[in-house]
């Protein structure tokens, strides 16, 4: 049996591990791979967003599965143009990774669904988004749109920290395309803590909880980082807040996707605060952690 794995990460380096431990004992590649994987794995020399030159390579040497280890190649369709041309694929399709890739349309579908979250409004004009900031009580959190590595969240204790956060990403276009629509919404107090789940469609097998270190300085002080390691089981995620998280976060926003005709397969991160008023969600993710 034959595993391509994509990515060049310590993610990778995880999923290339175990699944060269499997019990069928199978040849794995890893593009574009890293030292790591290189010791337990067949690297390839394509990268991870090349999708045509990793389809290329696919065709030539007909993985039995393909696993999908980040979110850009999933946010632009991969596994789509590998199941078209009959590959097993391990990743949600283009639709379904529109959770993670465009922040305005996972906000659309919590909303829609019901799944606890904060209250928030979307922006293209730096202007508009001005008014509104300085119309709401901070702190605030600004969010670039699209993909922007995890540094795309400014949290702004203040309003002249909102007002610089708009005028970075809106006019400054610090984040380029992934700037162009932002969103303001509240804050939320309380502790953040991760739940991955695996997907088939309908059914939802929840992972261990984890809780990662996002911001630059101690105190959670400073900008938010693409994340500095993390730890399992998260203890703020208590036995009784379980069918909750399933019931409120994961099932009805799989029940709103489907209600849109998209069937979500493979791994949904739910990035969640737990608060007074219990687990809302910050944000979804359609990968594995990294």
């Amino acid at each position: 049996m034959k595993i391509l794995v994509i990515g060049e990460g310590g993610r990778e380096h995880a999923l290339v591990w175990k699944l060269s431990n499997d019990s069928c004992r199978p040849k794995v590649f890893c593009a574009p791979g890293n030292a790591g994987t290189a010791v337990i794995a067949t690297n390839v020399d394509v990268k991870s967003d090349d999708i045509s030159g990793l389809l290329g390579w696919a065709r030539a040497n007909k993985p039995d599965l393909t696993v999908v280890g980040p979110e850009v190649p999933l946010c632009a369709g991969i596994t789509d143009i590998f199941l078209a041309q009959g590959f097993r694929v391990f990743g949600p399709s283009r639709a379904a990774a529109q959770m993670e890739g465009s922040k305005v349309f996972s906000k659309d579908v919590m909303m829609a669904g019901g799944v606890p979250t904060a209250a928030s409004r979307s922006f293209t004009s730096a202007a508009e988004a001005l008014k509104y900031v300085r119309s709401q009580k901070p702190p605030l959190v600004v969010k670039a749109e699209g993909l922007a590595a995890g540094k795309g969240v400014i949290i702004c204790a203040t309003l002249s920290e909102a007002e610089r956060a708009v005028s970075d990403m809106l006019e400054k276009k610090v984040f380029g395309g992934a700037g162009e629509r932002i969103i303001v919404e509240e804050f939320l107090d309380g502790e953040e803590a991760s739940i991955l789940a695996l997907v088939d469609g309908s059914t939802v097998v929840m992972l261990a909880s984890a809780q990662d270190h996002k911001r630059v300085f101690d105190g959670d002080e400073g900008p938010n980082t693409g994340g500095m390691g993390a730890y399992s089981p998260a203890p703020v995620v208590t036995d009784d807040l379980w069918p909750i998280i399933r019931r409120e976060v994961f099932e009805k926003t799989l029940a709103e996707l489907k209600r849109r005709g998209i069937t979500y397969k493979g791994v949904l991160y739910a990035g969640l605060m737990i608060g007074k008023k219990g687990p809302k969600v910050l944000e979804f993710n359609c990968r594995f952690g990294d």
